[in-house]
């Protein structure tokens, strides 16, 4: 008995092509490389070097890879390495170029920095710093249309740029900031409006650099709730600190860096241990969790 023939260019795609049986048909699927979005951050082997040539690397020899969309604290000492990371994923440093390391944001090793800046929103100390100023709020969030931390008389935002900067502040619960001088913010609102500076190009992530340094407890406790439903509406969080109490429950997954070093890197329920935490700040800690929030004392 002779077997149907099966077309060539059928067989050729069926041979090339994944496939899955559905309702008696052969349905080609995408390999998993075309069907999900690059990682967030894919590092190998990175040295980074900030300073004299003879300085300790601020990063050495670092691999590690974030998937996008993931919730991941990287958490260490002063001095370890975190801020260095951060610039160094913003373009800000780059890595010493040696064979076997590489570096790629979001599946790409090259970036327009304005087009990369305008996918990964940006919560840093150094922003907070430069924003001190008469710069109103709706011009801090205005600002990040133009990758700068006000508006300047060559910069000419449109209605949309606007409606999504008023739209933002509302996110965060901070319309009434739109006309107050950063200046005469407390820090929790101008933390506050930053967040706000970054969610106006819909980034994928966001990057948060020691966001409660300077906050009192009732802005803790507000930028906590805000990091909460960001995390929750569907956006990647990316947490650089040296507190635990700033590691919200969504957070999954935990690095600990010493020394521009991983120490280790794993799911938050393993990493974080008394052990672990007394190695990476060098004394003797005991860590408390209560209601997913995680302390030391």
């Amino acid at each position: 008995m002779v077997g149907r023939a099966v077309p060539m260019e059928c067989a050729s795609l069926h041979s090339i092509l994944p496939s899955t049986l559905v309702s008696g048909k052969i349905i080609p699927t995408l390999p998993e490389s075309e069907t999900t979005p690059p990682p967030l951050l894919a590092l190998h082997d990175v040295t980074v070097v900030r300073g004299a040539s003879t300085d300790r690397p601020a990063l050495d020899g670092v691999t590690l890879r974030i998937g996008a969309g993931e919730h991941v604290c990287i958490l260490g000492p002063n001095g370890c390495g975190k801020s260095t990371l951060i610039k160094t994923i913003t373009r800000e440093c780059y890595p010493l170029v040696r064979e076997g390391s590489s570096i790629s944001i979001l599946g790409r090793e090259r970036w327009n920095i304005f087009e990369l800046r305008s996918l990964l929103g940006i919560v840093s100390p150094d922003l907070l710093a430069s924003c001190t100023t008469d710069a109103t709020g709706c011009d801090v969030v205005l600002s990040g249309f133009f990758s700068s931390t006000r508006i300047f008389p060559h910069h000419h935002p449109d209605p949309e740029h606007l409606a999504r900067a008023v739209a933002a502040l509302a996110r965060l619960g901070i319309a009434h900031l739109a006309d107050r001088p950063v200046s005469q913010m407390s820090s929790g609102e101008a933390k506050r409006t930053l967040i706000a500076r970054a969610l106006v190009h819909d980034p994928q992530t966001l990057l948060f650099d020691e966001p409660s340094n300077a906050l009192d407890i009732a802005a803790q406790i507000q930028l906590r709730t805000a990091m909460r439903k960001l995390a929750q509406s569907g956006i990647g969080i990316l947490l650089v600190t040296h507190h635990v109490s700033e590691i919200i429950p969504e957070i999954e997954r935990v690095v600990l860096l010493r020394e521009g070093r991983i120490l280790a890197d794993g799911p938050k329920q393993e990493i974080l241990t008394a052990g672990n935490l007394s190695s990476l700040f060098g004394v003797t800690v005991r860590l408390v969790q209560q209601d997913g929030s995680f302390h030391l004392y």
